[in-house]
């Protein structure tokens, strides 16, 4: 029985198209653990059937997620040669090609390979390899490597079983599946340390991160009769707690996890007067990728985000009637189901 069969084939034609090729994998601007993993996973399976490959990001990796990298070569856009360097891009976790930044999408304008499980992928490389009843893109990739029989090391198993682990919330989102326990054993199998992932990322949170929570719970406020909560960090609150970008990851969660609360809400206000946000539903019916394409975001059912080069004033009370419009579909729904 194969995990992927129609996904799998396309993979050993994409396989047979670059061969020869050097190659690029390149994952998303302020990468998580399933981007990193799958970055870190398909490099090492490539490079193991002969491939000369690197991995590209517009951001560093993140601190929790150093311990995927050793041996590995990743490269910033700086580190690039101004024009095409003739290598194959393949793109990971990546809903669209602007996710990986403007530099990179001008470097890599027309992708090889567009590996994801993104809902609101819209399909933009020659060959899409998109999922979005999976879980992880990490998850389509150690599915279509046992499809084939090819080789994952122990550092792969780790890569991939850490972008498993993060983007089902340690299994605990909606969209994990028989699958993902089945694929994650088979990882442990493999070399991959539940332990360890454990650790490095949830065991090993800063000072200044959890000084960041506290300036965002404590601007927590209810809208829509308690069904959303909306957090936000006003710009310098990184330098004020000595904390990145990337310590936002996990915030929004606890906004969601309050009792009675559907759709939790973190904004991010920026120093260009813009404004990131991350929108997370404890049920997909809220279709949470349609809210945030309303502002040219985009993600899944649950978990979707966007930016905007616009100021939180302006935003907030667009995004309150959005999710207030949504949440009224959803209760004539129910009301009618």
């Amino acid at each position: 029985m194969k995990f992927y069969p129609e996904l799998s084939a396309a993979f050993a034609r994409l396989l047979a198209a670059l061969a020869g090729r050097p190659l690029a994998v390149v994952g998303h601007a302020r990468p998580d653990g399933d981007c990193i993993g799958s970055q870190v996973a398909l490099a090492r399976v490539l490079a193991a059937g002969g491939f000369d490959v690197v991995c590209v990001n517009a951001d560093p990796v993140p601190r929790r997620l150093q311990f995927l990298v050793p041996g590995m070569k990743f490269l910033r856009p700086d580190d690039l040669p101004a024009q095409p360097d003739g290598r194959a891009a393949l793109f990971v976790d990546c809903a669209d090609h602007l996710r990986v930044g403007e530099r990179l999408k001008a470097l890599y304008p027309q992708p090889a390979a567009n590996i994801d499980h993104h809902l609101s992928n819209i399909g933009y490389a020659t060959a899409n390899l998109v999922d979005s009843g999976s879980a992880a893109t990490c998850e389509i990739l150690a599915g279509m490597f046992f499809d084939h029989g090819l080789t994952v090391d122990a550092q792969a198993a780790q890569a991939l079983y850490t972008g498993i682990l993060t983007d089902t919330g340690q299994f605990r989102f909606n969209s994990t599946s028989r699958r993902c326990f089945v694929l994650a054993g088979e990882l442990v199998a493999r070399g991959a340390r539940p332990t360890e992932a454990g650790y490095q990322l949830y065991e090993r949170e800063s000072l200044g991160k959890l000084q960041l929570l506290q300036r965002f719970l404590t601007s927590l406020r209810m809208e829509c009769g308690g069904r959303v909560c909306v957090g936000k960090l006003p710009d310098g609150s990184f330098a004020a707690t000595g904390t990145s970008a990337e310590d936002t990851e996990g915030l929004v969660d606890y906004a969601r996890s309050i009792d009675g609360v559907a759709i939790g809400v973190l904004i991010e206000e920026r120093g260009d007067g813009g404004i990131k946000a991350s929108l997370r539903a404890k049920d997909p019916d809220y279709r949470l990728d349609q809210i945030a394409a309303q502002f040219n975001g985009g993600g899944h059912a649950c978990a979707a985000g966007l930016n905007l080069k616009t100021g939180a004033a302006e935003f907030y009370p667009r995004l309150i009637e959005a999710l207030q419009r949504q949440i009224a579909v959803v209760d004539a729904q129910n009301r009618a189901s």
